[in-house]
């Protein structure tokens, strides 16, 4: 298997696939976004705040690359009303969704079980398990209709060394790659389809300041150096990975 690290796609190795990126509107996401753009993907921008993705958009289109598209939703109001117009604007303007990156989460509050806010760890599971879980159930249609569609979710070095005081975090990352490893199952039989999970590793983004603010960010990866992994997966050359968790670094 090609070590998914140190892949180098050709020019053209996402050319006229359809990407779906939650997150996009900055860090690994606005990242792997640019990226995929500049080898030639068709990439939907998600995110919460307009002015942030117009900001990514801009940067894409100035760059020469695909035409992004941009779809703001927030997940912590968002119902089942917003994500099946979100399905149909995609099936009208695309008619089918190549890849599905769940990148968007929260690092939530990280406390002792004992003193964690109920209220905050219901709002990380939401936005961590059951937004990916919505997104994905009601894209699965869209998928269906690839001839090489990839489902991407995102994991954490917390899920294979569980840590005190990681709260809903640790709990959304696990459920997250059970919730994988489960779809990857249950669609064995469509050899077209692959379903993994991608651990990015410590990278300079604003939620791990938040987790380790005292952290010497100076040895710290950028975002930008980690998406080979993410194109990798993201692309017809990962046919055959299904099922696995992976890191990117």
């Amino acid at each position: 298997m090609t070590d998914p690290r140190t892949y180098q796609p050709s020019k053209d190795a996402l050319k006229d696939r359809v990407i779906l990126i939650t997150g996009a509107s900055d860090g690994i996401g606005k990242a792997v976004a640019l990226a995929a753009a500049s080898h030639g993907a068709q990439v939907v921008l998600h995110g919460r705040s307009v002015r942030k993705l117009e900001a990514v958009y801009d940067e894409i289109v100035n760059a020469g690359h695909p035409r992004p598209s941009i779809l703001p939703l927030d997940f912590e109001k968002a119902g089942p009303d917003e994500y099946e117009k979100l399905v149909v604007a995609l099936d009208q303007e695309f008619g089918r969704l190549d890849g599905l990156l769940h990148n968007a989460s929260m690092l939530g509050e990280r406390a002792p079980i004992e003193h964690h806010d109920v209220a905050k760890w219901m709002r990380t599971m939401h936005v961590n398990v059951n937004a990916p879980f919505i997104l994905t159930r009601t894209c699965l249609p869209l998928l269906k209709k690839s001839a090489d569609p990839v489902i991407l979710f995102t994991s954490s070095g917390v899920v294979s060394n569980p840590r005190p005081f990681w709260g809903s975090y640790l709990v959304s990352k696990w459920a997250s790659d059970g919730l994988m490893s489960m779809l990857a199952q249950e669609l064995e039989k469509q050899p077209a389809m692959r379903v993994n999970s991608i651990n990015p590793g410590a990278v300079k983004t604003n939620m791990r300041l938040q987790a380790y603010p005292a952290e010497d960010r100076s040895k710290l990866r950028e975002a930008h150096t980690i998406v080979a992994a993410y194109l990798y997966l993201l692309g017809p050359d990962s046919r055959g990975v299904h099922g696995q968790t992976i890191n990117a670094q």
